[in-house]
């Protein structure tokens, strides 16, 4: 028997369950596919309210799931019969230090707050390119952004977490309090515990870049890949490039769109993407904007309340990837009406990224780049999903092999397992040599695996 009436009265946020109103708002995600009926969700309003939240669950028995931005369409935010964590009702502030150049942001928060509230004082950090998208598990999942050529990965950024453990502990986590812990969170997921407050370094930036939506009709593809791979082969720290090949609305006709982001004027970033324009694209929306608007600018290919399925590849280089062949075979697995598949390419330096020495965190440094296989459908149908996931493994046979970007995808998205099982041996893959690290960690920190959602971490024997 739970006990709601005793986790209500012990909480200072909201507790709400299937019988109470706004239960349907609070197990709503950004996929809809995501959604499962949680016995109680609790909004906590501080570190405190974790704890408490986190000691019942455990006694109760009920699975426990974070939910910071829910952006997960594996359902890592999510727990069928289990107990969700909201921080994203009372946990949503960012405060900035202009003088330190510090954000102090709520484990529930939005990049949207962070990049607004940073650019009032000129200052920016590395965030998600989709700025609905939480700061939480985009973080401990390590975090590419426009920035990263610039500043490598958000985990590289990451001065100090307040971290509520599976004992119930709050704990500070940085360079010099429980240095392992912040070893364990600067890409080992939420594997160590739910992060309350994260402290970011920012970084001084103009308030305004060059940057848009360019849009290419298919014929241009072969004009576009040679550029592009003459570009990338010299790509600089402060620009990068977005690519996505699939079917555009409202028709669904063939495109090629491209985002295009250079961090100076628009005088610049035209010269210095000129042969760039010169293939001729058939929409042209680059120009100067507000930093803070660019990482909206790709919001609308992925709005709330659609199902979604991710599957994350390995980028390699513009001639192998940008193909007739796998546009051919993105075109042929979508059906716009039905199925809608993308394949999208994230062309950014990651020379800062793998600069950082191996040890410093266990997110992988050998990872060439980013690409991403993405599937969406409007309707219900549950034989939809495994088409979605049967077109995103066709699609993935034609992609470089190897590990790929967790934050993209995740054992559940692969498999789609029974609530509590543990796909181990993928998550051993994932974190390769970091792995046995992370199981002594595990142990110490969470030894009874409360948290065993997006690839975890089997405790050391």
């Amino acid at each position: 028997m739970v006990d709601i009436d005793s986790l209500s009265k012990s909480l200072k946020g909201d507790v709400v369950t299937a019988a109470d109103p706004g239960y349907e708002d609070a197990i709503f995600r950004w996929a809809r596919n995501a959604i499962k009926k949680a016995k109680v969700v609790t909004f906590v309003k501080d570190a405190e309210d974790v704890s408490t939240a986190l000691k019942f669950a455990q006694t109760a028995g009920l699975r426990v799931a974070i939910r910071g931005g829910g952006h997960n369409p594996a359902a890592a935010s999510s727990s069928e019969d289990g107990l969700v964590i909201d921080l994203s009702r009372y946990l949503d502030k960012v405060t900035v230090d202009p003088t330190k150049k510090l954000a102090y942001v709520g484990g529930g928060a939005l990049w949207k707050t962070v990049d607004e509230e940073g650019m009032k004082h000129g200052l920016a950090t590395v965030g998600g390119t989709i700025n609905h998208t939480g700061v939480g598990g985009f973080i401990v999942g390590g975090g590419y952004g426009f920035l990263t050529g610039m500043y490598g990965l958000t985990i590289d950024n990451l001065v100090e977490a307040t971290v509520v453990i599976a004992d119930g502990r709050i704990l500070k986590a940085s360079s010099t309090e429980n240095p392992d812990l912040f070893y364990g969170i600067r890409g080992g997921g939420s594997n160590f515990g739910i992060v309350t407050e994260f402290v970011l370094q920012l970084h001084s930036h103009p308030r305004k870049i060059f940057a848009g939506l360019v849009v290419f009709t298919p014929d241009k593809l072969a004009a576009l890949s040679a550029v592009l791979e003459k570009w990338w082969a010299n790509v600089q720290p402060n620009e990068a490039i977005y690519v996505f090949l699939g079917r555009a609305p409202p028709d669904g006709h063939p495109v090629i769109i491209t985002n295009l982001v250079y961090h100076g004027t628009e005088a610049e970033g035209r010269e210095r993407h000129k042969a760039f324009f010169d293939v001729g694209p058939v929409v042209d929306h680059a120009k100067e904007i507000p930093y803070e608007a660019l990482n909206g600018l790709q919001n609308d290919f992925v709005p709330h309340g659609q199902n979604y399925f991710l599957k994350a590849v390995r980028l390699s280089r513009p001639s192998l990837e940008m193909t007739q062949s796998n546009f051919d075979k993105v075109l042929e697995l979508s059906n716009f009406e039905e199925l809608n598949v993308m394949l999208a390419f994230e062309y950014v330096s990651h020379a800062k990224v793998n600069s950082v020495s191996v040890d410093e965190t266990p997110y992988r440094r050998d990872l060439p780049g980013n690409a991403m296989i993405l599937v969406t459908w409007k309707d219900d149908d549950p034989k939809k999903l495994q088409a979605a996931r049967e077109a995103a493994h066709a699609l993935a046979k034609i992609t470089p092999e190897g590990t790929a970007y967790g934050n993209f995808t995740g054992p559940d998205s692969e498999a789609l397992p029974a609530e509590g099982a543990i796909p181990g041996d993928r998550s051993q893959a994932y974190f390769s040599g970091a792995y046995p690290k992370l199981q002594a960690l595990k142990k110490k920190y969470d030894p009874g695996m409360v948290f065993n959602k997006w690839y975890p971490i089997t405790p050391a024997a």
